[in-house]
């Protein structure tokens, strides 16, 4: 990434453009990089200027203590002012929760599409994520990151022997440097619940997406949160999961952004 801004506690964040139509900015989910939706990008550079970036902790972008959601609304209001001044956003899993407290933060934004944003509907969800906060606050302060990431995945749903063939991989390195910043998606993920109050306040469209062969509680959250947004609206992508294609993304992405708000 060959450019830089600074967000307002002086962080420097790197980032990417593709194309110079109108801005929509990319937020990457946890363990992911800027160049983790570069082809994403690529796929919308035709009718937009995709932005990517390196959130803060990761890749070539700085970091700040102490962390707090409010320094990552910051980040994203600093490339929104880098590309013109307003933009549409785009985030996957956890970087669809990011998106939302943006929008719901008052940002100069026109439009949000968010995908498979891991919110629990039920109450037993937001158990489990408490559970999975304590026990990962203990071992980034023990800074046991290969086991903060391992504790990751298996949250995820990824089975032991794909983790244990993580752990041999020669991504392995690259996934313990950015362990901390797993606290900054938890952060951003609020109480693991649908954020009905802040979504309430959301005045922009909201496109909520998830995949047909996703698990069914995925497709749950993300009507939710179409439903709670006051201009929601949902849309399932057949065949797809939460490894989403861009190939079969971008259309629906170009469809909505490219419409008039």
């Amino acid at each position: 990434m060959d450019k830089k801004t600074l967000s307002r506690d002086g962080t420097p964040i790197a980032y990417e453009r593709y194309g110079d139509g109108p801005a929509v900015v990319l937020v990457a989910g946890a363990m992911c990089t800027g160049a983790t939706l570069a082809p994403l990008a690529t796929a919308l550079s035709d009718r937009f200027g995709a932005v990517t970036y390196d959130r803060r902790g990761r890749g070539a972008s700085g970091d700040t203590a102490p962390f707090a959601v409010a320094r990552e609304v910051e980040d994203i209001a600093a490339l929104i002012e880098a590309s013109g001044g307003s933009a549409a956003l785009y985030g996957i899993s956890s970087g669809g929760a990011l998106v939302l407290e943006a929008a719901a933060s008052g940002l100069p934004v026109s439009k949000v599409a968010v995908y498979e944003t891991p919110f629990a509907v039920h109450e037993g969800g937001g158990k489990e994520l408490r559970e999975y906060t304590e026990r990962l606050t203990e071992l980034l302060g023990q800074d046991r990151r290969g086991d903060a990431v391992e504790l990751f995945m298996a949250l995820a749903g990824t089975p032991p022997e794909m983790i244990a063939g993580a752990r041999r991989s020669p991504a392995w390195p690259d996934m313990e440097a950015i362990a901390p910043t797993l606290a900054y998606d938890n952060a951003a993920m609020g109480d693991g619940l649908v954020p009905r109050d802040r979504l309430s306040s959301v005045t922009v469209p909201v496109l909520s997406v998830a995949g047909g062969a996703s698990p069914e509680w995925l497709r749950e959250a993300a009507r939710a949160v179409a439903d709670t947004a006051p201009e929601g609206s949902y849309r399932t992508l057949d065949g797809q999961t939460h490894m989403v294609d861009p190939e079969a993304l971008a259309p629906l992405l170009t469809e909505f952004f490219g419409e008039a708000g």
